[in-house]
């Protein structure tokens, strides 16, 4: 399995179990998954991505509110596209001085 669809995967059982049960345990493996992510060098913008398609999945039927979250995932990609190049260049700078 790739590691997208590993990580879709997971986001979206993660993300099930955190509608159905809002909790500190929900909240906790929404906070390893992003760790892990972090940790296997997936970007920042793969994540939100991940995150829209899993919230677009969970919408069926509901009238509205899927263009609404599609417009809200594009601008957020947007808002979040410069903090990522700063990422990635932090990155290769820090790769580059070893």
């Amino acid at each position: 399995m790739k590691p997208d669809a590993r990580l879709r995967r997971n986001y979206g059982a993660a993300f099930a179990r955190f509608l159905f049960r809002r909790d500190e345990a929900a909240l906790a493996a929404a906070y390893e998954l992003g760790r892990h992510a972090l940790e296997s060098g997936v970007g920042l913008l793969d994540v939100v991505q991940v995150h829209h398609s899993v919230v677009i999945d969970a919408l069926p039927g509901i009238e509205g509110p899927q263009e609404l979250a599609e417009a809200a995932a594009t601008f957020l990609v947007e808002v979040l596209a410069s903090y990522d190049m700063s990422q990635r260049a932090f990155r290769e700078q820090r790769h580059s001085a070893e």
